[in-house]
């Protein structure tokens, strides 16, 4: 996006989380953020299917435009919140204790990440829908490409962040984690270093993009400063609503933004700043129902394998849902059931897998 990511990025990693509970109180309203940026992230998609269905011009179909910017304005928030769940969790809710924890908790990450890059090539290479050779997408992806499953640049980014993070906490506590600190040096030297090695061999080599940008290191921190305040410092129910009206201006503030100046808005921007500080503020601290709970946190723990997975369903959906011609009600109802679809198969196949004990691999 400028500022910049590609077009439609995306989305959400629950794995890191499960690696490593918070110590003491589990946070369930930590899950429900969760769970809720996962579902934004399809929003994002879908609503993205109706902006590329109109080629992102309202004269080409006035409601499915309009529809698509306020679905996309919306789940603007969706990667900061994940990047700020990802930074209380390292920062706060359950610090690394020693490079082995971070070796295991970026291998939860990594591990599914290549299983679904060479299921999404095989997938594509099936239906005829690779740009590249095969073997071509699969050697770019080590360097980072986000073909042919875009959804994944989140990751590419996700991963280092992490790592430094990890770092920066295990230096604080006296301790000299070698291994990680030399990765993360990698990371930082690797696009120079390729690039001249490329220029030196005559060779072509892909850009290498595992890095991150400064706004998302910054909602990790943030992300960290508020879901660790105490609860009397969040506010009760008066307090919540207010943060939620804030959070409906900044929704329509992104939606203005969205239509004038850029689309889709840079999750660097200050309009999606202050929507995914307003809804986390809001939800922070919240008491989950008992009789919820237990379902939450499934869902919450499908929530990386449902990320990494709803790529196949809205694109498989999205044809037979979304129609440049629509009117309102079509166009709400495109958006509406192209969400709920894929949320539905999404997370409905990530448990399945889950219960087979296919986690590790599939997320």
């Amino acid at each position: 996006m400028t500022a910049t990511e590609p077009v439609r990025p995306a989305a959400p990693v629950a794995a890191q989380e499960r690696a490593a509970r918070p110590r003491g109180e589990h946070r369930y309203d930590v899950d429900l953020v969760r769970v809720l940026a996962s579902v934004g992230v399809i929003v994002c998609h879908a609503a993205g299917e109706l902006m590329k269905a109109v080629d992102r011009d309202p004269a080409q179909g006035g409601p499915v435009y309009w529809t698509g910017i306020t679905g996309d304005a919306l789940s603007r928030c969706a990667v900061p919140l994940f990047f700020a769940i990802a930074g209380w969790v390292v920062l706060s809710g359950a610090p690394p204790r020693d490079g082995r924890q971070v070796r295991k908790r970026l291998t939860r990450i990594l591990v599914p990440l290549a299983v679904w890059t060479a299921l999404y090539l095989l997938w594509d290479r099936a239906r005829d829908a690779n740009t590249e050779p095969t073997a071509q997408l699969a050697r770019d992806a080590l360097f980072a490409s986000v073909q042919p499953a875009f959804h994944l640049w989140y990751l590419y980014a996700y991963v280092p962040v992490i790592l430094l993070l990890s770092v920066a906490v295990l230096v604080r506590n006296g301790k000299r984690p070698w291994g990680a600190g030399a990765a993360l040096l990698g990371l930082a030297l690797a696009p120079t270093l390729l690039g001249d090695l490329g220029r030196l061999l005559d060779v072509r080599v892909p850009p290498f993009a595992w890095q991150f940008g400064v706004y998302q290191i910054a909602y990790a921190v943030a992300g960290a400063v508020l879901l660790s305040l105490p609860g009397s410092a969040v506010g009760g129910r008066r307090r919540r609503l207010l943060w939620l009206a804030g959070g409906l201006l900044a929704w329509a503030a992104v939606a203005v933004y969205e239509h004038r100046v850029h689309f889709p808005s840079p999750y660097a921007s200050v309009v999606v700043a202050l929507l995914a500080g307003t809804l986390l503020m809001a939800l922070a601290r919240i008491r989950v129902p008992e009789r919820f709970r237990p379902l939450l946190g499934r869902l919450a723990g499908a929530s990386f394998g449902a990320y990494l997975v709803h790529l196949v369903f809205l694109e498989a959906l999205a044809p037979r849902l979304v129609s440049a011609d629509a009117g309102w009600a079509g166009a709400a109802g495109a958006l509406a059931g192209l969400t709920a679809a894929t949320v539905l198969l999404s997370f409905a196949a990530a448990l399945v897998w889950t219960r087979l004990r296919l986690g590790r691999w599939l997320g």
